[in-house]
């Protein structure tokens, strides 16, 4: 699965919205310089994430921009989803029949890259902004089969 610009720029932008705004609004062009992200994108994802709930607008002076909802409720499958952004790995359109060969048939890895996106949803749909604030994200790293690196996990580390 690659997510776009436009997915990536979105959960950034608001992971900034949640963390700078302290019950205040805050000005695109703050988040466009502290983010490094055109402030006319910055607009025209804002307006999706408005329409979709997310986020909502203050106008005059000291104005900009809200979270709709609490940082813990607004999840990131929430925003990337908000973006029109789709959250899958097959080359087909979700919830078709149709397959991506060019008989219209699905091959033979389908089940495997469709599964691969219900996981990578649930992943995201089970992280909020504000976890992402506090930097609550990380899970254990480990090695996997294949992987020549290894990676100690932190309680091994101090163990030694």
């Amino acid at each position: 699965m690659k997510l776009s610009t436009k997915g990536r720029y979105a959960v950034m932008a608001m992971v900034d919205l949640a963390e700078s705004s302290k019950d205040r609004p805050v000005a695109l062009a703050d988040i466009a310089d502290r983010q490094e992200i055109s402030l006319s994108y910055l607009e025209q994802l804002f307006g999706k994430l408005r329409k979709g709930g997310l986020v909502r607008s203050v106008r005059g002076p000291g104005g900009g921009y809200l979270l709709a909802r609490n940082a813990t409720e607004t999840r990131v499958a929430d925003v990337i989803l908000a973006v029109d952004e789709p959250i899958r790995a097959t080359r087909c359109k979700s919830g078709s029949p149709k397959g991506c060969k060019t008989n219209k048939g699905r091959c033979l890895t389908h089940e495997l890259w469709e599964e691969l996106g219900n996981q990578i949803y649930l992943y995201l749909a089970s992280v909020s902004l504000a976890d992402v604030v506090d930097r609550n994200v990380a899970g254990t790293l480990r090695t996997f089969p294949g992987k020549t690196t290894q990676i100690e996990e932190p309680s091994q580390v101090a163990a030694q």
